[in-house]
């Protein structure tokens, strides 16, 4: 059950084919996010300190035991402790205002704590560096995509197919939001702009369930653009791909999200992307007029118009189209793997001068 959809999923891409992995059970008395022993593995300890590990990687986040239970056993057999941040601020999605006043002291000793931190941006790493972690010991991963695969999947979809089963024509103009429908990520703002900029032949296609779905479904009849939109619900991993095929933009007016993975997937797929100024860690992607449009959080003005712009003349369309391809030509997987290797190496030179 996935509390933000709302609705019960089975996620359908198998995550653990491919390599060798082991199951750690979890011991917490009540399994689940969002609480501090809601992940509870004491088997990890044994692991880490019996294993030979050149290094540990934790994607847990901190405000987990299992995190702890990890780092500490890490820390007592002098092996390098890795983790990643997509945190670009001090800002509190939600919560109480206690946490927002010690975020920076916990965040900052956290980062401090461990050895090695992979950003997943500049603006991740700026911040670490704000909180006292020393710049060699930052490693930025820009994507967290791997690009030869999400490649390999598009082929696998053919863009038209997927039109047709939303009744929509080879030469229509299709807008794409993927995101969960709920607040913070503004989907109402879109829908308004959508609806304002009027273009001609141009349809809205969102991908995405959530607590905000009736309202989004209500504005759009409110609107009047019941029949040029498309709310898809939610969409499995292994049919996302031909959703972006099968789209010409991509929008994503967030108030808060650090470092989404769906901006490098739309850029991948060569989709021109237009994103409000919140998402601070995918800012860089965006070269104003190449390869899309940024606009200030809120302006659904702004944000019409940007629509506007980028779909009534097909050839400004397709400008932004090569220059998304241009842009993504310098982002390899082969970059990827190396910035991994990159981390571990540092992490196990810094725990050989401790030595």
């Amino acid at each position: 059950m996935d509390p933000e959809f709302g609705i019960e999923i089975r996620w359908d891409t198998p995550l653990l084919e491919g390599y060798p992995w082991v199951h750690v059970p979890n011991r917490s008395a009540r399994p689940g996010l969002g609480r501090f022993f809601g992940l509870y593995n004491p088997g990890l300890w044994k692991m880490v300190r019996t294993g030979g590990f050149d290094a540990v990687v934790i994607y847990t986040g901190y405000m987990y035991a299992s995190f702890w239970i990890t780092a500490l056993a890490a820390r007592s057999r002098k092996i390098p402790v890795i983790i990643s941040s997509d945190s670009t601020s001090l800002h509190q999605r939600e919560g109480s205002r206690w946490k927002s006043v010690i975020k920076p002291y916990v965040l900052g000793w956290v980062y401090r704590f461990i050895d090695v931190l992979m950003a997943a941006s500049q603006p991740v790493k700026d911040l670490a560096m704000k909180l006292g972690k020393r710049e060699s010991d930052i490693v930025i991963i820009r994507s967290g995509v791997n690009k030869d695969d999400w490649l390999e999947r598009l082929t696998k979809f053919d863009r038209q197919a997927v039109r047709n089963s939303w009744g929509l024509k080879a030469d229509d103009l299709v807008v794409f939001y993927c995101a969960k429908l709920q607040a913070w990520k503004r989907p109402l703002d879109l829908v308004r702009a959508f609806a304002k900029a009027n273009v001609p032949d141009a349809y809205l296609v969102m991908a995405g369930d959530g607590p905000q779905r009736e309202e989004v479904e209500s504005e759009v009849a409110k609107l009047g653009i019941r029949d040029r939109v498309r709310i898809l619900g939610f969409v499995n991993d292994s049919q996302l791909p031909g959703a972006y095929k099968a789209a010409d933009l991509f929008v994503l007016p967030s108030e808060y999200d650090p470092c989404p993975l769906v901006v490098p997937e739309a850029m991948f797929t060569g989709l021109p992307v237009l994103l409000s100024d919140a998402v601070l860690g995918r800012l860089d992607m965006i070269i104003p007029g190449e390869t899309g449009y940024t606009y200030r959080c809120g302006d659904e003005a702004a944000l019409s118009e940007h629509l506007r712009q980028s779909l009534q003349d097909r050839a400004v369309l397709q400008h932004l189209k090569e220059g998304v391809a241009k842009r993504m030509e310098r982002w390899t997987s082969e970059e990827l793997t190396n910035c991994w290797v990159s981390a571990v190496e540092r992490g196990k030179e810094l725990v050989g001068n401790q030595r």
